[in-house]
């Protein structure tokens, strides 16, 4: 099942509502797993983003996911696929 790393940086909204944050990460968790997404990790970051979140679940489902939580006007995400060495192997694999 294909992974993603969210790198989530609060808008002015979340920013203004941060003690919140714990909730909104609950109501998060139980949003993505209705859709068939595996919340493996969430941390609250110091830095250049807020939070770093760990997902898996198929492509179009985490998708509808991090769409959603980004209608919410809290979040912004930068995602990126995740892959572990066998998986990258695999990819290696197809290059010429």
């Amino acid at each position: 099942m294909p992974r993603f790393i969210s790198l989530v940086s609060f808008t002015d909204q979340g920013a203004r509502n941060v003690k919140d944050s714990p909730t909104r990460a609950d109501a998060f968790r139980k949003m993505a797993e209705g859709l068939g997404v595996k919340v493996h990790s969430m941390y609250w970051t110091l830095g250049s983003y807020d939070l770093v979140v760990t997902v898996e679940g198929p492509e179009n489902a985490v998708t509808a996911a991090l769409l959603k939580v980004g209608s919410a006007g809290n979040v912004h995400t930068h995602t990126m696929r995740a892959y572990d060495a066998t998986e990258f192997a695999k990819v290696l694999n197809m290059v010429p």
